[in-house]
């Protein structure tokens, strides 16, 4: 009503509320607020979103001298709770305001795992695990992963040892073979990878006097892959059922195309009208069943998130809102938790070609973009099932 005889009498309506950080005395918050609210009309943040944003602005640079960065341990800390401080470090970091003190989740890991060792190895393994995180002049850096299998499979050795052994420098190639003895598979090779990469470690470092390892060699594994099962197949269609899990599902099952490949993809890799896509810069003519999960996905990604400036297919809420793909728990979360393995079907997809063309190697290597070891690996299993089919028909006779 206020509104109402407001215009009947002539008078202006009043002025709209803006959040005072935009008319703040600090320049350096007045200018970190226009720019979320800059990054908030791009990226299509909500309203909401955009205030929120403004209100941890406004705790970390209100009484903060101009050009003096926040540590993201303050933007943590200090923001409020209803703040996300995702968005305020990513206006800070954008004007440069943004001091990354934080440690790694993964260096309290280290710290964590090796204090919890036996005194005579806590300090060596601790060194070795950062040095595989960070390199060295002569090593490249390892992904966490790597980490955690490599701890995973020295601990339960090292806490065997330390009942008799003070030190890496007293561990014997008798100790290392007694306790490699009962391990067979992928658990032993994991086990020698991991134990040579310690003892190398030492020995560099002056640890150690002689390297039990030295002579250790890993036996390589035969790899048996069959085809899918009926029922396997039948599974995997009454778990996929969203527009999301179907095309991640048809990409691999069509294209063998792998998980970080499938999360890379983006808009300018699809190529529609000519049914060409591109997986990790491989060119592929487009598939019918990817085409249609396709068209379908991008019809539900366009009425969730119009205005998402993200040119990647696979989005979430969370990656709309900016530029990065989405990560690889969204994969797990969908699939793998749900019981389907992508490595599984892409394996199948690779199988069936090697079968279908009588276990060419170099056709696997230029259709799948695949290396020329890998090629030959799935053409041999091919022609051990096709030997086995000739086998079981001459028997039948």
């Amino acid at each position: 009503m206020a509104s109402y005889y407001r215009r009947k009498s002539g008078v202006p309506p009043p002025p709209r509320w803006q959040h005072p950080a935009l008319t703040s005395g600090n320049p350096a918050l007045r200018s970190a607020a226009a720019h979320a609210q800059q990054l908030g009309e791009t990226n299509g943040w909500s309203p909401s979103l955009v205030r929120c944003a403004m209100d941890g602005l406004t705790a970390v640079l209100e009484d903060r001298p101009p050009g003096e960065p926040v540590r993201v341990t303050e933007v943590r800390t200090r923001i409020p709770r209803h703040a996300s401080s995702h968005r305020v470090a990513e206006v800070l970091a954008d004007l440069h305001l943004l001091e990354d003190d934080s440690s790694l989740a993964i260096r309290s890991w280290i710290d964590d795992r090796a204090g919890e060792l036996p005194a005579g190895f806590a300090g060596d393994v601790r060194a070795w695990l950062l040095v595989l995180l960070d390199g060295d002049s002569r090593a490249k850096p390892r992904s966490h992963t790597c980490l955690y299998v490599y701890f995973g499979c020295v601990r339960p050795l090292l806490e065997n040892w330390a009942l008799t052994r003070g030190h890496l420098r007293e561990i014997t190639v008798a100790d290392v073979t007694t306790a490699l003895s009962h391990l067979r598979g992928w658990q032993r090779r994991n086990a020698i990878a991991a134990l040579r990469s310690l003892f190398r470690f030492a020995r560099k470092r002056g640890l150690i006097f002689a390297n039990p390892t030295t002579r250790l060699k890993s036996e390589d594994i035969p790899r048996n892959l069959m085809p899918m099962t009926d029922a396997e197949v039948l599974a995997v269609q009454q778990t996929a059922v969203t527009p999301a899990q179907r095309l991640i599902v048809a990409l691999a099952a069509v294209h063998a195309a792998r998980a970080t490949a499938i999360r890379r993809l983006t808009l300018d890799d699809l190529d529609l009208p000519n049914r060409r896509i591109t997986i990790a810069g491989h060119v592929q003519r487009l598939g019918e069943l990817p085409h249609q999960t396709l068209l379908a996905w991008l019809a539900q990604r366009r009425a969730t998130w119009p205005k998402t400036p993200n040119r990647h297919v696979l989005i979430n809420t969370k990656t709309a809102l900016g530029a990065e793909p989405v990560s690889a728990e969204y994969l797990k979360r969908h699939l793998l938790h749900q019981g389907v393995y992508l490595e599984r079907i892409r394996g199948d997809r690779v199988l069936h070609e090697a079968l279908t063309v009588g276990a060419d190697p170099l056709h696997l290597a230029l259709v799948f973009n695949m290396s020329h070891t890998a090629a030959s690996r799935y053409a041999a299993i091919a022609q051990s099932l096709l030997d086995d089919q000739i086998e079981q028909a001459a028997g039948r006779e």
